[in-house]
Order: C-alpha cells, then structure tokens, then sequence
C-alpha cells in the first residue's frame, strides 16, 4: 500500500448526482492519464481510498465514484443493500450495473474536461466494479485498459453460490423492464462485436470462486477470440490459486498484480 507520507492532494466534488473522489501527487507529471478504480457491491468510493493512494503515488489522477444507490447515493446499509439484491438478483443488480455503466461515461466526460486528463483512460474494479469497468469498455472507446477483479462479463451469473454459504445455489429472480433494458443493450458477453476493437482486458479470478464464478471470463476471453480472432491476447484471464470470492477482503492477494496490470507501460 502507498506511503502515507506520500505527498498526495485529496478532492472530492459532485459530478452532476455523482459524487467523486480522487487523488493525484502534488508534483505534477507532465502526462496527466485517468485511472478509474470501482467499488465492489455494498461498498463505495471510500472503500477504495488506498487503491488510489497507491496509484496516485506513482503518478496517475486516481479517482472513484459511488455506484447507484451506494454510498452517498443510497440510504441502505451494505448488510441491506446486499439483502436486497441477492433477494432478486437480476432486477436489482442488473439495474445497479446498467445505470453505474451510463454513469462512468459522465464521469470519463467531467474528467477530460475539468481534470485535464489524457482522454485514454485506465478502468478497474473490484467483484461488482469489475463488472462494470468490463462494460464500460464495451460503449466507450476512450478505455484503453481494464483490471476487473474476481468480476465477470456475463451478468446471468449461472452457478452463483451464496457467499457466505458455499455449495447452496442462489436463485436470480426475475427482472423489471427497466433492469432488462440495460441488460438487452449492455451484458458484455452477448454483446461480443463491442468488444471487436477491444481494450487490454485482463481478468483477475480466484480458482475456487463459486460466487462469481470464472468460467463467464474464460468463456467470454474464447468467444471473443474465436469470433474476433485480431483481439487474441487482448483479454487474458488469471485464474489465482485458491482464491475465493471473500478471499479478496484480503487485498494482498490480488492488489498487486492489479496494480501492476493497470499501470504497466
């Protein structure tokens, strides 16, 4: 994790409804590139306060914002919030998912434009996060690279285990039109000819996940190659020995090879 010595500048603001954090060094590079790092389910921007400490210290504007209904946006707790979607999945995740997607293009739009960043820009998440820096890149060609942590492209989730009870299935439900829309026009695997041009997409996934399983990155790292074969090595996955989906709470398991992957020349 980054020195808290470290001579970094933090600041937050609203983007619109979107509230943000970010932090950058205060000696300036003369390259100002974007590094957009993504909460996990129940979290929110604070949760990923070290992750862009570190970033920040090795020169990157590193920012976050709250997904829908989290953190300032939300009036639940994670416990209720995490109740509520895995009460019916596909209604309330798949919504969680499409409206923060729409949300990161307002974000990348406000950062050109105030923060005076590169418009190429870095994405990585965490479980839900990963998820959706993964479709961001589908919809918007300024993403150049993407770290999405045991995350996955294919929003149906099949063999989604309970994470606090492994081995029992949890079931999806069933989605509202409005959920179904965003997954119509976003699921990153179904919607494979967006990813034709892909960005570097790399997939950090624990081996013995059974809450969000590997299998939908490694299917869609197949499909998208053998459709598209130019984008061969573009989306690579890692599967890390043993990691389970809790296992991450643990960030000296996987943050490493995600900053590295993020940030690598």
């Amino acid at each position: 994790m980054s020195d808290p010595q470290l001579d970094l500048e933090r600041f937050t603001n609203r983007v619109d409804h979107i509230p943000v954090i970010w932090y950058e060094p205060r000696v300036q590079c003369s390259k100002r590139q974007l590094v957009i790092f993504l909460h996990h389910l129940g979290g929110s921007k604070e949760t990923t306060e070290h992750f862009l400490q570190d970033l920040a210290a090795r020169g990157y504007v590193a920012l976050s914002f709250d997904a829908w209904q989290h953190g300032e946006r939300g009036t639940e707790t994670p416990q209720e919030i995490m109740e509520r979607v895995f009460g019916n999945f596909r209604r309330h995740m798949w919504a969680i998912l499409g409206q923060t997607t729409l949300d990161a293009l307002r974000v990348i739009d406000w950062a050109v434009s105030s923060l005076k960043v590169e418009p190429h820009v870095y994405l990585g998440g965490l479980s839900m996060g990963g998820d959706i820096a993964v479709t961001v890149a589908g919809i918007d060609p300024r993403v150049s690279r993407v770290v999405a942590v045991v995350a996955t492209p294919d929003w149906l989730r099949p063999g989604m285990e309970d994470v606090l009870n492994p081995g029992n299935l949890l079931p999806t439900g069933e989605p509202d039109s409005y959920a179904q829309y965003f997954y119509d026009n976003l699921n990153p695997l179904t919607h494979l000819a967006s990813y034709a041009n892909s960005p570097d997409i790399h997939f950090l996934c624990g081996e013995m996940d059974t809450h969000v399983p590997p299998d939908g990155a490694l299917r869609f790292e197949s499909e998208l190659r053998e459709r598209f074969p130019e984008t061969t090595n573009k989306v690579t996955v890692t599967l890390i020995p043993r990691l389970r989906h809790l296992d991450v709470r643990d960030s000296s398991k996987w943050w490493s090879d995600c900053l590295n992957s993020l940030i690598r020349s």
